[in-house]
């Protein structure tokens, strides 16, 4: 019942988001929201620190609430959101809260709980999978995530050319 409010709550704030401006600011601060099966194989961090360049990356990845897992700082679920999908669990909220100036979407399916992560970010710029939900993001990238070199490196040019990133 509660996913079902979160989904329409979405919805409405999607279409309020829908002429939020992407800033031209370069890019100094990542932000990377993944899918715990992802997150587990791959080092996104390191791989982003390496390709990009770029140092001061944070990482947040969901997964589905379960009693066994230990509480963390690296991890959200579904219970880390109130009725009105707001995140609520306080290092969450100040990670989705925190103006970064990249924000990665690195999940390549729809999952409500990610997108509306991602939703709530107040990231300066987004960017994420494409044919996720291209109403999320400002740059969307077509790539398979366990090519997250690549996946990156087309990020890189892109940013370059948007004046984002120095080459």
């Amino acid at each position: 019942m509660k996913k079902s409010f979160i989904k329409k709550q979405f919805k409405k704030l999607l279409q309020e988001e829908e002429y939020r401006a992407a800033s031209n600011e370069e890019v100094y601060t990542v932000g990377i929201i993944a899918s715990y099966e992802i997150s587990k194989w791959l080092k996104i961090e390191d791989e982003v620190e390496k390709i990009l360049e770029l140092g001061n990356i944070r990482i947040y990845s969901y997964r589905p609430f379960s009693k066994s897992n230990v509480s963390s700082y690296k991890y959200f679920s579904e219970k880390d959101f109130n009725w009105k999908g707001e995140p609520k669990k306080t290092a969450f909220k100040d990670f989705i809260d925190e103006p970064h100036d990249l924000l990665i979407g690195y999940f390549n399916k729809r999952n409500i709980y990610l997108e509306n992560a991602v939703l709530h970010s107040k990231a300066k710029f987004k960017v994420g999978f494409a044919k996720v939900n291209q109403e999320l993001y400002d740059l969307e990238i077509a790539e398979f995530p366990t090519n997250i070199e690549s996946f990156l490196l087309e990020l890189k040019k892109y940013l370059v050319v948007l004046g984002k990133l120095k080459n």
